[in-house]
Formats: structure tokens, sequence, C-alpha cells
């Protein structure tokens, strides 16, 4: 197939789009952390500068053990930062923020409570007003295509459909950004890529910020806007990678020179490094 509409569509997105200006919600400066243990200090990030803009998608790639998952506990407020600070919205990160909902690698999911109710968990935790987020949590089913399995236990579900339930309820209090810690990695490669698309129609529909952690580079390339890429631990921001391709994305995608010239780029920085993930 031509990727010349691809173009054609690129340039019209980018001439509606050139008005709004996107605004800067996460803000990261200096950001370091070092572990302490019986056998001494363990650096896991050198100083990190990054700014992650409203409405953005980001996944950040790098080889094991090089703090990918420290720096999104980081910016959850889960762990505190042995340097430098995290701002959100204007507001710096000393708590876990209640704008931020986390996908983990692992559903977590609540094996006595059905579909609905564990996505309604963070509501019951925060709160909030459950009338109202009961309505929210029916169409973020609807919109994860689960309609009809509300009532349904984890144990009754694939490992794809209890990760679409666990995105719904990161997502059920509407917080304005959306953390992802490899969340489709136990997933076999069929179902992985159904996430994909599945991922890309929420961030579409629901417009919000999302920080992805993978191992995977065409995942990366994939979804994101930026694919930050990090060194060996301590880990640090060794190249970031704009994505200039049109949205929504295909997964044939994957297969037109655009797409691989950007997967081999990103790629080959891992082999300078001598490390592939």
């Amino acid at each position: 197939m031509s990727s010349l509409p691809l173009r054609v569509v690129a340039r019209e997105e980018a001439r509606e789009e050139a008005p709004a200006v996107r605004q800067r919600l996460i803000e990261i400066r200096g950001l370091t952390k070092t572990y302490r243990t019986r056998d001494g200090d363990v650096p896991s990030l050198r100083p990190i500068d990054l700014d992650i803009h409203d409405g953005e998608f980001v996944a950040v790639v790098g080889p094991s053990g090089c703090g990918k998952s420290t720096l999104l506990k980081l910016v959850a407020g889960l762990i505190p930062p042995s340097q430098g600070e995290i701002v959100i919205d204007g507001k710096k990160v000393v708590e876990p923020p209640d704008d931020v909902g986390i996908v983990f690698q692992s559903p977590v999911l609540l094996a006595w409570r059905t579909v609905l109710r564990n996505i309604m968990l963070p509501v019951e935790v925060r709160r909030l007003d459950r009338a109202s987020h009961l309505e929210r949590a029916k169409k973020l089913i609807a919109t994860a295509g689960l309609a009809g399995f509300e009532n349904k236990y984890p144990w009754q579900l694939s490992g794809g459909m209890q990760q679409r339930a666990s995105i719904c309820r990161a997502l059920v209090h509407d917080p304005k950004i959306v953390l992802m810690d490899e969340p489709f990695g136990a997933l076999d490669a069929m179902t992985r890529e159904r996430m994909n698309l599945e991922l890309q129609r929420i961030h579409f529909e629901t417009g919000k910020t999302i920080l992805l952690i993978t191992h995977s580079i065409p995942e990366a390339v994939f979804l994101a806007d930026r694919v930050v890429v990090m060194s060996e631990r301590p880990g640090s921001v060794a190249a970031i990678y704009d994505v200039d391709l049109p949205r929504p994305r295909r997964l044939d995608m994957m297969g037109e020179p655009a797409f691989a010239a950007l997967a081999r780029q990103v790629r080959s920085h891992f082999y300078a490094q001598g490390h592939l993930d």
C-alpha cells in the first residue's frame, strides 16, 4: 500500500493542531535516585531532566536495571528522590498525586471482586462520589470492550481482558496522567498487539498524558509521540526520538520504511552501548 495517503493525513493534522500549544504537565529537574543497602549505596538514576506535555504519549526504553521503573515510581510519588524534583501541573511531587493513575505489569485485580468493583476500587479508596464515577466506570468498560463482563471475576477473563480492566481502574477517577510499567509484558504476541491498538484508541478518546515503560522498541515507536532512551545503570536520558508518524497507526505500518528506519535508529543506540535489552 502506498504511504502517500499517510503523509497527506499528517499534513492535515499538523494544520489542525498548529494553533494549539501543549503545556508542560510534568517537569523533571536534576532527578537522581540512590538506594541504600547493607552492602553500600546503589546508584539507580543519574541526574535526569525531562519535560512531558499535556496529552503527550511518551515511551521509555532502556536496558534491564537502568532505572526505568524507578523513574516511574518517582513520578508516581511512591518513592522519594535522592536529589532534584518532579513538578506536576505546577505542584512539586512529595506524595502520590490525585491526578495520576498507574497500570502495573500484572493487572493486580482482587480475585474476590467483580470487574466493576475492581474498577471502582480507587473511587472507594479516595472516597469520591460513587454515583458519578459509576457512570464513568460503565463508559470506560464499554470503551475497553468489556461490556457484558461487569459482573465477571478476574479468573473468568483472559489476560488481555484483565489488563483492560486494570487500565479502566487507572482511568476511573479521571487522572490527567497515566503511568504504565511494562503493562503488556506478560501477554502473548497477538494479545499484545491488540492491546497496543486498544491503548492507542484509549489515548485518542481520552486525551490523557501517558508515560509508558516498555522493553519493546516496536511497541514504543508504534504508540508514542516521543521515545526516551535511557542509558545503562545508573540510568540517564541518553537520547530522545520524535515519532513523526501519522495517527491513527495501523499494525501494518510496522513494515513501512519510515517506521522501520526509526526503530532501527533506536535499536542501533543499544548496539552502540554493546547492550540490547
